[in-house]
């Protein structure tokens, strides 16, 4: 039943891409700048808070008998995550919403290849940490409840809704059929359950390293969030928006987390 539970709950964030994905079929037009820096500052806001509740909080509980040095495996955790998005960002080539100029390794593909990468970029982190916590719960030893984790399924799935929005509707708006945008907005959040799926199948051997795993996913997903959405989020005028979708994120996803914890 375990099993079966966690396997739902890998899946419920990638439903969240593929429904937000299905609005280009429902929507005539583009969303506006101001309603994509809104959404992406919700995103943001449901990544900050799940960082610190789902993932830092509870390595460092498990670490609680290492006394003033339980931070430590959280600490270093969170700098290879931080790095090795550092690494992604430099050798993927990808384009972000509304950038002129592509990132990472230089590439002949189109742009709106580049936006389907930089998107998949961004849901690594996410797969990563949704799995990292269902291994911990099947292991039965990290101390994350069924309840945490589906807290943590459902925030993510929550802010990869508008997500996916934000890249079929443009791809859409490039020249792209309905249903090819869909597809590929889907695709793009292909990268969750698959990474999720993986890491819960070698749950036994990740048991000694949660820790690390957990603070590395958030570290992970900080990344993200302040090289990509923060700066999405705040361009042009009326960034105040962003900021209070930014909040209203990370309130509803810290309220998930104890809720349901």
């Amino acid at each position: 039943m375990m099993w079966t539970d966690a396997l739902w709950g890998i899946l419920i964030p990638f439903a969240g891409t593929a429904l937000g994905s299905a609005c280009v079929f429902f929507m005539k037009k583009q969303l506006s700048k101001k309603v994509q820096r809104a959404l992406t500052g919700f995103a943001g806001g449901v990544m900050v808070a799940a960082s610190i509740w789902s993932l830092l909080i509870p390595a460092m509980n498990q670490c609680a008998d290492k006394g003033r040095w339980a931070f430590l495996p959280a600490f270093i955790g969170f700098w290879l995550g931080i790095l090795f998005l550092l690494l992604l960002d430099k050798i993927i080539p990808h384009l972000h919403m509304n950038a002129q100029q592509a990132e990472g390794l230089k590439s002949k593909a189109k742009k709106t290849t580049m936006m389907v990468l930089a998107v998949t970029l961004h849901n690594i982190p996410e797969g990563m940490a949704v799995g990292v916590v269902y291994a911990g719960l099947l292991s039965g030893s990290a101390e994350i409840t069924a309840g945490g984790a589906l807290a943590l399924a459902l925030g993510i799935a929550i802010q990869n809704f508008p997500e996916g929005a934000i890249i079929s509707m443009p791809l859409h708006a490039e020249g792209k059929s309905k249903g090819k945008a869909f597809l590929d907005g889907v695709l793009s959040g292909a990268v969750e359950p698959i990474g999720a799926i993986l890491t819960v199948l070698f749950a036994g051997l990740f048991v000694p390293a949660m820790p690390y795993l957990l603070s590395f996913a958030a570290g992970a997903m900080i990344y993200v969030v302040v090289e990509e959405l923060i700066p999405e989020m705040s361009a042009g005028e009326h960034s105040n928006v962003g900021v209070i979708m930014f909040a209203l994120g990370f309130t509803l996803m810290m309220a998930l987390d104890v809720a349901l914890g």
